[in-house]
C-alpha cells in the first residue's frame, strides 16, 4: 500500500503518522521527490483502520499495490534509480556499456583489452574470474588469480570492475575487490546468495533467470532490496524458448515492460542472448532504441582461441564500430 502525502506537510505531522503504522509492524519505504511524497507500506496492512488513515488531513489518497514486489515497485519510487559508480553511473540517461572478456585468461589479455574498450568509450571493465559451467569439465576460470589480474587491469585503465559471485562465502571473501557485483543467470534464485549481498552497501548487477519471468526477476531483485540494498541493475540475458538457432532468445520486450513496472536501471546483454558474435550488434542497436540503459558485451582479442564463449565475443576492432554506431544512434534520437 502506498501513501500519498499532501504538499508542504508539516513534518511534526508527518512523524506522528509514521510512528502510529511502525507500532502495528509495518515497515515505511519512504520516497520524496520534487513533485511527489509518498510512503510506502511494506507487511500485512491488514492491520491498518484505512478510514482512519484516509481521514488523517496529510494524506492525500492511498494506492493499494497489487503485485508482490514492493520496494522494485516504480510506485514505491516514480524516479528512476540512478547507481553510481565513482564518477560513473548506470540510469542516469546516459548509455553505459561494461565491457570485456567472458572469461580472464592472462594478465596481458584482459589489461590489453581493459586498455582497448576504453579507448573506444567503454565504463566499465566486465571479466569472469570464476565461472559457473555447465559442463564439470569447462574451464571454471583462475578465481582468485583471474581476480588479480582484474585489479591490475582496473589500476592500469581506471575502469570499475564486474565480476560474478557464486556464493555467499565468495561474497564475504572478495567483495571488497569487486565495484559491482555480479549474481548470474544461474543463481538468480539463489535465495542465500540475494540476501548477503543485500546486506552490502554496493551495486549488483542481477542477471534474468534462463527461464524467469519478468515477475520472478523482480522479485529476486526483491530480495536484494529488502535487506537494505537497493543499489540493483537488473540485465535480460536472454531466455531459453524453442528457438534453438541462437543460444537464447532476446525478450527486448521485457526492456519497457520493466521501465513501467520499475524505477531499477536495467541493461542487455546481446554476446550471452545471442550466442552468435554477428548478431550482437544488431542486438545492442536494438537495445538503445526500446529503452535500455546500457549493455554488457563481451569483447575479446582471440575469439578462436578463448577459453570460453567465444564464438559469442567480438573482436576489439568490431567493438569500437558498434561504439561509434551507437553514438550516431544515440544522437539520431534525442
Amino acid at each position: 500500500m502506498i501513501i500519498v502525502i499532501r504538499p508542504k506537510t508539516q513534518k511534526e505531522q508527518l512523524d506522528k503518522l509514521k510512528e502510529k503504522i511502525k507500532k502495528l509492524g509495518l515497515q515505511i519505504h519512504e520516497s520524496i521527490g520534487q513533485n511527489y511524497h509518498i510512503l510506502g507500506l511494506i507487511g500485512d496492512t491488514r492491520v491498518l483502520d484505512l478510514s482512519q488513515i484516509e481521514g488523517n488531513r496529510i494524506v492525500q489518497k492511498l494506492i493499494h499495490v497489487g503485485e508482490p514486489y514492493k520496494k522494485a515497485n516504480r510506485l514505491f519510487k516514480p524516479e528512476d534509480t540512478i547507481i553510481k559508480v565513482g564518477d560513473r553511473a548506470i540510469g542516469n540517461g546516459e548509455f553505459s556499456v561494461i565491457a570485456g572478456p567472458c572469461s580472464v585468461e592472462t594478465k596481458e589479455q584482459v589489461i590489453e583489452i581493459a586498455r582497448q574498450v576504453k579507448s573506444s568509450g567503454a565504463d566499465f571493465l566486465r571479466g569472469g574470474a570464476f565461472k559457473p559451467r555447465t559442463s564439470p569439465y569447462s574451464f571454471q576460470g583462475l578465481g582468485q588469480t583471474g581476480l588479480e589480474y582484474l585489479k591490475e587491469a582496473k589500476k592500469e585503465t581506471g575502469l570499475p570492475i564486474v565480476t560474478e559471485m557464486m556464493s555467499p562465502e565468495m561474497v564475504e571473501k572478495y567483495a571488497d575487490d569487486i565495484d559491482i557485483i555480479q549474481i548470474g543467470a544461474r543463481n538468480m534464485q539463489n535465495f542465500d546468495l540475494l540476501k548477503k549481498v543485500g546486506k552490502l552497501r554496493k551495486p549488483v548487477l542481477l542477471k534474468r533467470g534462463l527461464s524467469a519471468t519478468i515477475e520472478e526477476l523482480l522479485m529476486s531483485a526483491e530480495y536484494i532490496m529488502s535487506e537494505g540494498n537497493e543499489q540493483v541493475i537488473l540485465c535480460e540475458r536472454g531466455i531459453r524458448t524453442f528457438e534453438k538457432f541462437t543460444r537464447n532468445t532476446l525478450d527486448l520486450s521485457a526492456i519497457p515492460v520493466i521501465k513501467k513496472l520499475s524505477h531499477l536501471p536495467i541493461i542487455v546483454d546481446p554476446s550471452h542472448a545471442a550466442g552468435l558474435w554477428w548478431l550482437v550488434e544488431p542486438l545492442a542497436m536494438a537495445a538503445l532504441v526500446v529503452g535500455a540503459d546500457g549493455l554488457m558485451v563481451e569483447v575479446h582479442n582471440d575469439p578462436a582461441n578463448a577459453k570460453c564463449d567465444g564464438q559469442q565475443s567480438i573482436k576489439p576492432e568490431k567493438f569500437n564500430n558498434l561504439m561509434n554506431k551507437l553514438s550516431k544512434l544515440k544522437e539520431s534520437m534525442r
